[in-house]
């Protein structure tokens, strides 16, 4: 059967895809803390079933959840992996099924998905359930259509992408669960463009100690918060300055995500009494890698700078404090992965994919950091993520089944 006649073989199951996404956007898997996971897992398993895949689900060990996320460790995490196929090459889909909390603003039950004007409404609808829809679709026809092909096809479902990935995708990798050659990851870039890699991450907290005293007394204290003013300003003059020779070679969705970026005070702790000389104050700093950084280097640097402004302000001791590492990712825009992709997309949508780098963070680097190839490519429109009366593109969620359908096509054929 010809390309044309499998693609318009998804239009034919277009309500079926429908119906799938609803049943995926009605199970409420809200995350923080975890909610509902197992009801997801079993539904989703029945689907991967009835479209001809072998399943395995994964319970992540207690001990594990609790090691990055201790609040949440009573709530368990399953990751479910549909197989078809047998041998090599493996591609495999990647679809995280948690979703942030509904929030307010919502003009219809965030949870009850309803179809009105080409669009499908729900919490995790575009971020990322209509991503998994895609594939499940994609897969369903590409199997239909040809029994034999070479390889293995994978749907790998994982929680927590929406509180770092650890206990969802990372546990996956890390544990070899899954050994694929190729990963797409159906998250929310729109058809018109396609994820190559995606920005790392630096957080911490700048510590600023003083001397506490009372308010009435302040020549008795030393003023953390004043110093901590001081100290930022010299992030904001000095090293904020020093990061803007430092340029990608690779194109990103916002040609300011270019460079590095700094974000100052995002969270901000300290004193909370007004006659009180403040002894203790810190800030946040967000510091956004570009995919040729590291983050051990850049938190060494962090680490440096912090260093010589103590010797600036010895009247207070200064440290930084590390919350979290994100490492960048990416693939090489010449790799057979993103080749197939961007060729599968100029055959079915008759346009030229935009490969750019996401100024955001996504679960790729748990498989680039293995040297496996993985794009992000997902229905959209991505503005929908998190937000109130959140929806994804019917049109757009039939399209990128397509295109998934056509790079399985030119991989496994």
């Amino acid at each position: 059967m010809s390309l044309s006649n499998l693609l318009n073989l998804i239009d034919k199951h277009s309500e079926w895809g429908l119906e799938v996404l609803s049943k995926l956007v009605s199970v409420p898997t809200v995350n923080p803390p975890g909610e509902n996971f197992r009801e997801f897992v079993e539904s989703a398993e029945s689907i991967l079933k009835e479209i001809g895949m072998d399943t395995k689900v994964y319970e992540v060990p207690k001990n594990e959840v609790a090691k990055y996320f201790p609040d949440y460790a009573d709530y368990p995490r399953y990751i479910l992996i549909g197989r078809v196929g047998s041998g090599e090459p493996v591609v495999h889909f990647n679809g995280h099924y948690d979703v942030v909390p509904p929030g307010s603003g919502w003009d219809r039950d965030p949870f009850k998905p309803v179809v009105e004007g080409g669009r499908l409404y729900g919490r995790g609808s575009v971020d990322m359930k209509g991503g998994i829809a895609a594939a499940i679709l994609a897969v369903k026809t590409f199997t239909e259509v040809f029994k034999n092909f070479s390889g293995s096809i994978e749907i790998a479902l994982v929680p927590d992408e929406e509180i770092g990935g650890h206990t969802g995708t990372g546990y996956l990798v890390e544990k070899e669960l899954s050994k694929p050659d190729y990963v797409i990851i159906g998250e929310p870039s729109g058809v018109d463009k396609v994820w190559i890699g995606h920005k790392g991450a630096v957080w911490a907290l700048v510590e600023v100690r003083g001397k506490q005293a009372h308010g009435s007394s302040p020549w008795l204290g030393t003023n953390a918060f004043e110093y901590m003013v001081r100290v930022a300003q010299e992030f904001m003059s000095k090293y904020i300055k020093s990061l803007e020779d430092r340029v990608s070679k690779y194109d990103y969705d916002d040609p300011r995500g270019a460079k590095p970026t700094v974000t100052l005070g995002g969270e901000v702790r300290g004193s909370t009494k007004v006659n009180i000389v403040p002894g203790y104050y810190a800030f946040s700093i967000d510091r956004r890698l570009i995919v040729e950084e590291n983050p051990e280097r850049v938190e060494e640097e962090l680490r440096e700078f912090v260093n010589e402004l103590q010797k600036e302000f010895p009247d207070v001791k200064l440290s930084l404090k590390l919350i979290s590492k994100l490492m960048p990712s990416i693939t090489s825009p010449d790799s057979r992965l993103v080749s197939a992709a961007t060729s599968a997309a100029r055959e079915v949508l008759g346009r030229e994919l935009k490969k750019t780098v996401c100024v955001g963070g996504l679960d790729s680097h748990y498989y680039s950091s293995k040297g496996i190839e993985v794009i992000t490519y997902g229905p959209g429109p991505v503005t929908n993520a998190h937000i109130a009366n959140e929806y994804v593109s019917v049109s757009e969620l039939l399209s990128v089944a397509k295109v998934y359908a056509a790079i399985m096509h030119k991989l496994l054929l």
